[in-house]
């Protein structure tokens, strides 16, 4: 049977917000600042009429906002809608007809409604995540000129400098600065695992931060050629963030991407292959994200040999990176095509394409960059024809890599210049280079029969019977010790 006094919306509205918060009548009427809760009753029995105004003063009481008050009051009208007067027409609408219009309208407003809240949440949450990223662009411009002492003085006690948001972005500027220095590398991701611990957010978050910190630590060894050290950091990196969860924050891709470029340097080629094609998958079509990867592939590939595979992926990474804008991707991609143009004995064109990737290394002002920008210029000279000047560049990068204790790169470059002196008949300049570099070799973690090969140069070269082929030889043990030749800064 059909009630006589039919409650308001109003009513039921204030029934139903006054039960969701867990209060009772009293409660409400005390808040109110009534003395008992007679007038609460009478407003929820019909007794006395409820102004939406006065709805809206109580619900405000227990923490409602308007836009909850009017979802309470239209739910009313969903689910107790006002029929239309009869016209007397043939064609008015049955009782039933009238139901299932009704059970339509409330079944589209409620997926209507779901899919309006699902956007809406997913919109604020993009805009908390970018104001983030907004203030940990801040923090690091103020922590960018400070000495490693002060930026980690800061972090410890500043509650400030202790955000998600700065961890990820001393993480990205961690990889940056592998392209200049590992040192510089090392230091920054230290520092975001320092503020991953300190900050103030539940456990598991806590663990997801360490990890991605962990991940730009195990970069930053591997650039420094440490790859002992950097699977070591690694293994710590899975496990912290297996154990973590960070609501999506934090792009898993980016993990993947880094194990893929160790075990590249492992020359653990078809494992660096797998982990690039998951962090692909897990990238979805960000266009910077596919760019970054195609361009890894492309060097896994040309490591293992497969030059066409190798140019396939430059080929598919070109529109990525250049629908970016990004300098750092697009002096990587004209990097690459270049060093391909070099292995396919293109050496004209890869000297019409030289300037341009000089160009973009100096703008972006790495010296890495620029050193293995020489690096590459010395195989177009010595390709073209130009032996002198290849000599004197690969001479350059040779002390360059010295200088900033990089032993497999500054021995890679060595052996290709011993081989030009060779080719030359210059012995007497070989002997004197081989004994200048007997500690760099010394210094190289590689296996004894790696180490006998290049024994044999020496010997030879201080007896200055050295050949080419020996020299060539010694070049593919370094190849094969740390696939580094020549290497873009942090590809």
């Amino acid at each position: 049977m059909a009630r006589e006094n039919k409650l308001s919306a109003e009513a039921l509205a204030l029934i139903y917000l006054r039960e969701e918060r867990g209060w009772s009548r009293s409660e409400l009427a005390q808040a109110k600042g009534l003395r008992g809760n007679q007038l609460i009753s009478r407003y929820q029995t019909g007794e006395r009429p409820l102004s939406r105004e006065e709805l809206n003063i109580l619900a405000t009481l227990m923490g409602f906002s308007r836009e909850q008050v009017d979802a309470a009051v239209f739910l009313h009208s969903l689910v107790s809608p006002s029929n239309p007067p009869a016209s007397g027409s043939p064609v008015d609408l049955t009782p039933e007809e009238l139901q299932r219009i009704d059970r339509a309208v409330i079944a589209h407003g409620w997926t209507r409604a779901a899919e309006l809240r699902a956007g809406l949440i997913a919109d604020k949450k993009k805009r908390k995540e970018e104001e983030a990223r907004r203030e940990a662009g801040e923090l690091w411009k103020s922590l960018r000129s400070l000495s490693s002492r002060e930026r980690r003085e800061l972090v410890e006690f500043s509650r400030e400098f202790r955000s998600w948001a700065l961890v990820e972005r001393l993480c990205h500027e961690s990889e940056r600065a592998a392209a200049d220095t590992a040192e510089k590398a090392l230091g920054l991701a230290n520092l975001a695992l320092v503020a991953a611990a300190r900050c103030e957010e539940d456990e598991r978050t806590r663990q997801r931060l360490q990890g991605y910190a962990y991940a730009y630590i195990a970069n930053a060894r591997r650039v420094a050629n440490d790859l002992s050290g950097a699977g070591e950091a690694f293994a710590r990196a899975w496990n912290l963030w297996r154990a973590g969860e960070d609501g999506g924050l934090l792009p898993d891709w980016r993990m993947l991407s880094l194990e893929a470029s160790l075990r590249r340097d492992e020359r653990r080629f078809e494992e660096a292959l797998e982990l690039l094609d998951r962090a692909r998958d897990a990238a979805g079509s960000e266009p910077s994200a596919q760019g970054v990867l195609l361009l890894k592939k492309a060097f896994v590939c040309e490591q293992r040999g497969d030059l066409d595979s190798a140019l396939g992926a430059l080929a598919g990474a070109t529109p990525f990176v250049e629908s970016t804008g990004d300098n750092r991707l697009l002096f990587a991609l004209r990097y690459e095509t270049t060093k391909a143009l070099c292995v396919l004995d293109h050496y004209a064109e890869a000297e019409a394409a030289l300037p341009a990737v000089r160009e973009l290394a100096e703008g972006l002002g790495n010296e890495l960059d620029l050193i293995r920008v020489v690096w590459l210029s010395a195989h177009v000279a010595a390709g073209q024809g130009r032996p002198e000047d290849a000599v004197a560049r690969l001479e350059q990068v040779r002390q360059a890599f010295s200088a900033r204790d990089l032993p497999y790169d500054a021995a890679l470059a060595a052996l290709e210049l011993a081989s030009l002196y060779l080719k030359g008949g210059h012995t007497a300049e070989v002997k004197a280079l081989a004994r200048e570099m007997a500690p760099i070799f010394r210094a190289l973690r590689i296996t004894r029969e790696s180490l006998a090969a290049l024994a044999l140069f020496q010997e030879a070269a201080q007896q200055e019977t050295a050949t080419v082929e020996l020299a060539m030889r010694a070049i593919e043990v370094i190849r094969k010790a740390m696939s580094t030749a020549p290497r873009l800064g942090n590809s």
